[in-house]
């Protein structure tokens, strides 16, 4: 014979299906949103006095004054920024060919060129953080600057207040 449940569990059985649906409900609400691009320049810069800082210009097998003499990197670029909503809010391709034109000599207007000369990648990070939050306000903005794909920084801006 058939056992029916009580009325009872019944209710404590749905109650807790109810709170599971709103609680993934509730997680989706709540989600951090947010697209990321990529893309890669060419650049060249140099770190001012790392051929004469003792600290740097060891001699040993850590020196690195050679960081004082302009150099090539392929800088990597990773920008993560936050949305609003699931439909397309910043449509990613046309945000990362927006940063590439940052950096591209084609530019028309002088001021978007971002000229890397003595930056550091933290520095080009808050440069490249102010051009983005002025396009797009309210925003929290993750940027990872990389020489070469292999050494870099990670600077997360949380949404201005």
């Amino acid at each position: 014979m058939e056992q029916r449940e009580s009325y009872h569990n019944y209710m404590s059985r749905r109650m807790r299906e109810e709170d599971a649906k709103m609680a993934q409900e509730n997680a989706k609400t709540n989600a951090q949103k947010s697209i990321w691009v990529t893309f890669r320049k060419e650049g060249v810069h140099l770190y001012p006095g790392a051929d004469k800082d003792p600290a740097l210009a060891t001699g040993d097998w850590d020196d690195v004054s050679f960081l004082g003499i302009a150099h090539r990197h392929i800088f990597h670029f990773r920008v993560r920024i936050e949305v609003f909503h699931n439909d397309r809010d910043i449509e990613f391709i046309q945000f990362k060919r927006w940063l590439e034109r940052l950096y591209s000599e084609s530019t028309s207007d002088n001021d978007e060129v971002l000229i890397l000369n003595h930056r550091s990648c933290e520095m080009i990070s808050d440069e490249l953080y102010d051009k983005i939050s002025a396009k797009y306000p309210g925003r929290f903005v993750e940027i990872e600057v990389a020489e070469d794909g292999e050494n870099g920084s990670l600077i997360y801006y949380p949404k201005p207040q």
